[in-house]
C-alpha cells in the first residue's frame, strides 16, 4: 500500500521505522494531549498494532515520509477507535514537531479520508481528540469534517468527536473538481 500527495508518501510501517518513530512517539510536547509519552516498549507496541491493523482491516496508521528525501516525518492513517462506545473509523496522526504549521497533518489526513472513502464501504469517517487538542480539531475542520459529539472520556477528561459523511466528501470532492476546471 503506498499513497502519494502532492508532498507526502504514506507506506505501511516497517521495524526499521522504530527510531523515527520513537523520537515523535517519546516526546512530551507532542504527545501532551496523551496520558503520557511513549517508552521504547510502547512505540514497538505500535508498530505491531499497525501491522495486525492491515492484516485484519487492510489499513492502519502509516508511515509517513516526505516525498522529495524519503525522511519519516509521522504517522497518519485510519483505525478502529471506541469513540464514546462505538467502534469507529478514525483518522489518527502524528506529526514530529521539526515540521508542525507546514500542513503536512492536513495533507496526510486528506489523502487518508480520501482513501477510506475511495477504499471501504464506510459511510462516515471521524476524529477525536482531547478538547485541549487545538492543532488536532483544526486539522478536522480544514479536511471537511464537523464537530459531532462532545463526550466524557476516562483517558481524555473530555474528548471531542468530528466527521464527515460520504455525501459530504463528494459534495466537497465535486466542488474541488469544479474549481480545478475553472482554472
Amino acid at each position: 500500500m503506498k499513497i502519494e500527495t502532492e508532498r507526502l508518501i504514506l507506506r505501511e510501517f516497517t521495524v526499521d521505522d522504530f527510531d523515527a518513530l520513537y523520537e515523535i512517539l517519546s516526546d512530551p510536547e507532542t504527545m501532551q494531549h496523551y496520558p503520557a509519552p511513549f517508552d521504547r516498549e510502547k512505540t514497538m507496541g505500535w508498530i505491531t498494532w499497525n501491522l495486525d491493523n492491515y492484516k485484519t482491516y487492510g489499513f492502519g496508521l502509516w508511515a509517513v515520509t516526505l516525498k522529495n528525501t524519503g525522511e519519516f516525518i509521522g504517522d497518519c492513517g485510519i483505525t478502529i477507535q471506541n469513540i464514546d462506545g462505538e467502534l469507529l473509523p478514525e483518522i489518527g496522526y502524528h506529526i514530529n514537531k521539526k515540521f508542525w504549521r507546514q500542513g503536512f497533518a492536513k495533507e496526510a489526513a486528506r489523502a487518508c479520508r480520501d482513501w477510506a472513502f475511495e477504499n471501504t464501504d464506510y459511510d462516515k469517517i471521524y476524529s477525536y481528540m482531547k478538547y485541549t487538542n487545538i492543532g488536532s480539531y483544526s486539522t478536522a475542520m480544514a479536511n471537511g469534517m464537523k464537530k459531532v459529539k462532545e463526550y466524557p472520556d476516562p483517558k481524555n477528561e473530555i474528548s471531542y468527536a468530528y466527521a464527515i459523511s460520504r455525501t459530504e466528501w463528494e459534495k466537497e470532492k465535486g466542488q474541488e473538481r469544479s474549481q480545478d476546471d475553472k482554472e
